[in-house]
């Protein structure tokens, strides 16, 4: 009794020591605001979200292709966020922190239940816990689908390793139900099945020459990976976020992958400059892609020849390449090159190579000093730290953009975005020099240059501001907006012929803009044509009621 008891004190001080740390290098994100960094898009601009969870909410969540994602348990849990906090960041703030405290735990009793090992697997847990790499995953509202889709995986592996205890339907079923709900907040558990292929190898040793049984067991979730590859596929192809072969030649997405295998490596060793973005390289050394497989090609050589004796080598590495596979690359998605998220679920493969690996290092020598037994917990103690840290840079955009211009080269992005928070902010002077910052960098990526244009405008500075908005058409013909502004700019001016042209290029375009149709009055008006001025008034109230109501109380005047 007195072992089992000992057994039970050491399991509830592992416990209580995760929920400590985890809490106390999180602590600044529960001070954070949402940034503007789809948090706007996601929450707080996003009308579907706003009435809370409601039926109609409900029937929306499962709709395919906005922002490009289908994971409508993503979208019901944002919906459940509004109705019980509103638009308070706080609130959650505080739950991504509660999955990812949920998480952190179950990662700790699957891997106990399956290997026997206390400690190492409470290390393992440590490592995901608070590593700083995880940060972008919890302290980001807008990155609840890390936090979420994780919980169920671990509820998956759970589920996985009572039914491997006890086979039986019934079990089987609550293996399907974690791994379907897991796909409905985030795709990239579509990996899975193979994880639990390489969980039978070690630790439970399910293969046993019977390896094909394995495979045939899995089969269900692998038609359910397939299944959801095809949803997420088409949500994103509607939504327009895979970049195509021609913006980005299938070899500078093989180079970018494999460097970026080795750069989530060395970020785990040493997690410094971390960013919410990296650009993707205009183009990579030959010499970092061939270093790059050397290394990749080395480490997988010699764990394969360990494999024997150390399982858990394998099993780890493999668990790293395969789990980072949707993320790499090969698909873009977005305009990054890699993304600290990505190495939310993914980095524990590299944790478990690393904690029976120390543990059998330290197990061959026959005496270890004081000063090596306390490594693991000095590591610990310091990564928390550094994530308390980087959970601070998330306290409001200003900060986390200014953060990643200073640790990356080459961001037009992340001056595009911190242009945007000045302009917010009103900061119209500050927001000029970011946009052309960004400009500098990429001449033509679309949206900066209208927004460049709206901040002259608002400082009075019109030509400039018509400058950029004829820029933006040059880059997107078909931006009605562009237009729209472009022709107050030179109403504003006096030019009503040329306002008139853009007016009627933006209602050419899309001849249910209304606010086109009512500037086009207004500039009508101020050229003494009642006649055409009243034209627009009578296309307005099939549109928009409200501004047809303005514009007659103009011609009539």
């Amino acid at each position: 009794m007195a072992k089992k008891w000992d057994k039970g004190a050491q399991t509830n001080i592992a416990i209580l020591f995760l929920l400590l740390i985890t809490i106390t290098a999180y602590l600044p994100a529960l001070r954070a605001n949402f940034v503007n960094f789809d948090d706007d898009k996601y929450v707080i601009a996003n009308p579907n979200l706003q009435a809370g969870l409601t039926a109609e909410g409900f029937k929306w969540a499962f709709n395919m292709g906005y922002q490009g994602n289908w994971h409508p348990l993503t979208w019901m849990s944002h919906m459940l966020d509004i109705a019980l906090f509103g638009l308070n960041p706080v609130g959650p703030h505080a739950v991504n922190l509660l999955l990812h405290l949920a998480n952190t735990l179950l990662l700790f009793f699957v891997l106990k239940r399956m290997t026997k090992s206390l400690w190492k697997s409470a290390f393992v847990a440590a490592l995901f816990a608070v590593h700083p790499m995880h940060v972008e995953s919890v302290a980001w509202v807008a990155e609840r689908k890390d936090v979420l889709s994780t919980l169920f995986w671990m509820l998956t592996m759970w589920a996985y390793v009572r039914y491997t205890e006890a086979p039986a339907v019934k079990r089987y079923a609550v293996v399907l139900l974690c791994f379907a709900l897991g796909l409905m907040s985030k795709p990239t558990l579509v990996t899975l099945p193979i994880v639990l292929l390489l969980l039978d190898y070690w630790p439970m040793g399910r293969w046993s020459g019977v390896a094909w049984r394995r495979v045939k067991e899995k089969l269900p979730l692998f038609a359910m990976s397939a299944a959801s590859c095809v949803i997420t596929y088409l949500a994103q192809q509607r939504g327009e976020t895979v970049r195509t072969f021609t913006e980005l030649p299938f070899a500078s997405r093989i180079e970018n992958m494999l460097t970026t295998y080795v750069s989530y490596i060395a970020k785990m060793l040493w997690p410094a400059k971390l960013a919410v973005f990296y650009p993707h390289p205009i183009s990579i050394p030959i010499w970092q892609a061939l270093a790059a497989v050397v290394f990749l090609a080395t480490v997988t050589i010699l764990v394969m020849r360990s494999a024997q004796s150390r399982h858990y080598l394998l099993v780890g590495w493999l668990w790293y390449l395969i789990v980072l596979i949707p993320m790499i690359g090969l698909v873009q998605v977005g305009r990054q090159a890699m993304a600290d998220r990505y190495s939310y679920v993914s980095f524990i493969g590299l944790f478990i190579m690393i904690a029976w690996g120390a543990s059998d290092l330290f197990s061959r020598r026959v005496s270890v000093s004081p000063g090596l037994r306390v490594i693991p917990y000095l590591a610990i103690v310091i990564l928390a730290g550094c994530t308390w840290r980087q959970a601070g840079f998330w306290r409001d955009s200003v900060t986390l953009w200014t953060h990643t211009l200073a640790v990356t080269t080459g961001n037009n992005t992340s001056h595009y975005n911190l242009g945007n928070t000045y302009a917010e902010l009103g900061m119209y002077a500050e927001a000029i020099e970011e946009y052309k910052n960004a400009i500098r960098i990429a001449p033509d990526v679309a949206d900066v240059h209208y927004n460049l244009g709206n901040a002259y405008a608002a400082l009075g500075r019109y030509s400039e501001a018509a400058e950029n908005f004829k820029q933006e058409i040059r880059i997107r013909p078909d931006c009605v907006d562009a237009y729209s502004n472009l022709g107050g700019i030179y109403a504003n001016l006096g030019k009503y012929a040329e306002a008139v042209d853009s007016f009627k290029q933006a209602i050419r375009i899309n001849p249910n803009y209304a606010l086109a149709h009512l500037n086009l009055g207004f500039t009508y008006l101020s050229m003494g044509n009642k006649p055409l001025a009243m034209n627009e008034y009578k296309a307005l109230t099939k549109l928009n009621p409200e501004m047809a109501n303005r514009l007659f109380g103009l011609i009539n005047k």
